[in-house]
């Protein structure tokens, strides 16, 4: 039986900690937390992300204001809140519109409100690297003296978390589309983060014995959202792997709040 790194249990955990500490600033200090985000573009699974941050927002106490508005309304919008002293926070909801202005527009930002840390001069840790790193740590997954594997190199993922894991000092290599022999490094590694949006991409033949697996990929298809992992992966015994659902996602949401309220700290 495979182990699996639930996602859902640890951010539970998460949410409560980080409930008792926006109901701290509120009473000591009498501060509400602010998320701001912006969304520049329709679309159906944009609205459904958006839609996620602000319940959890909700649901811990923080407040989320949401501005769904034309992309040439933004660089005002965005000068506005970055001067607003009552919003700690602000997100360019990903993708806009218009892509070609993506990093124009998230480098308009505040560094000490960019919680998204998308930004060049970002003051944050990005969310999705830091949810893989809290799955990997509350499963009591030790990375010294391991081989880890990153496929795929996103701004998003891979070469964020490439940089932290290298900085810690761990032995951390990266593959990408441009990688000649993928099962050969897959299968020297003992742990495999995978996180390219390319569904069946790694299979069971390439995996080793006893191996890690987090998958953080996401595509859409007719039946929904999957990962990076074929399905053949999930019928090995012997792996320790994040479930086809509630495994990084639940923690990435957490850690993004993680930010807010890292700002709220870094503005009294």
């Amino acid at each position: 039986m495979n182990k699996i790194l639930n996602g859902r249990e640890l951010a539970e955990y998460i949410k409560q900690r980080q409930s008792r500490d926006v109901r701290s600033l509120v009473q000591a200090r009498g501060i509400r937390p602010k998320l701001a985000i912006i969304q520049l573009k329709d679309d159906p699974t944009i609205n459904v992300y958006v839609s996620l941050k602000k319940k959890y927002g909700s649901e811990i106490g923080i407040d989320v204001d949401i501005y769904r508005i034309e992309q040439n309304e933004a660089r005002d919008k965005i000068s506005s809140l970055n001067q607003d002293n009552k919003v700690h926070g602000i997100i360019i909801q990903l993708p806009i519109e218009n892509e070609a202005e993506t990093d124009e527009i998230i480098n308009l930002v505040s560094s000490n409100k960019d919680v998204d840390a998308l930004a060049k001069s970002t003051k944050f840790d990005p969310a999705t690297p830091t949810a893989i790193l809290w799955l990997l740590a509350g499963f009591n997954v030790d990375l010294r003296n391991k081989k880890i594997l990153l496929v795929g190199k996103g701004k998003l993922v891979g070469a964020p978390l490439y940089k932290m894991l290298l900085d810690s000092g761990l032995d951390v290599d990266v593959a990408d589309k441009s990688t000649e022999d993928l099962k050969k490094k897959c299968l020297n590694s003992d742990i495999i983060v995978t996180a390219t949006g390319k569904p069946g991409l790694i299979n069971s033949e390439m995996i080793s014995p006893k191996s890690v697996i987090v998958d953080a990929g996401v595509a859409s298809e007719k039946s929904g959202t999957v990962g990076d992992l074929d399905a053949d992966v999930y019928q090995r015994s012997d792996l320790i792997i994040t479930p086809t659902k509630g495994g990084v996602g639940p923690l990435t949401v957490c850690a993004l709040f993680e930010n807010v309220l890292k700002a709220v700290r870094m503005s009294i």
